[in-house]
């Protein structure tokens, strides 16, 4: 990494991208839980997939529409 001039990542972090990059592309969570030699599931997932910001700003764009459908209603 020093002689490419990258930034230096820890394994851990490069890990959890690899397999947050795979759930946000489809893979089934089980299988996301062998690639990581996991043997249970929610290892993987509370440990190593943390949400996109894609997938943040879809659940935004859902709040917002239930707080327009109401504002009349008040």
């Amino acid at each position: 990494m020093e002689i490419l001039e990258l930034r230096r990542v820890r394994l851990y972090d490069a890990r959890s991208s690899c397999l947050t990059y795979l759930a946000n592309k489809g893979v089934p969570d089980h299988l996301l839980a062998r690639w990581a030699g996991h043997t249970n599931v929610k290892t993987t997932e509370k440990w190593y997939v943390k949400p996109d910001v894609e997938d943040l700003r879809g659940a935004a764009t859902t709040w917002d529409g239930l707080h327009a459908a109401t504002e009349g209603q008040a």
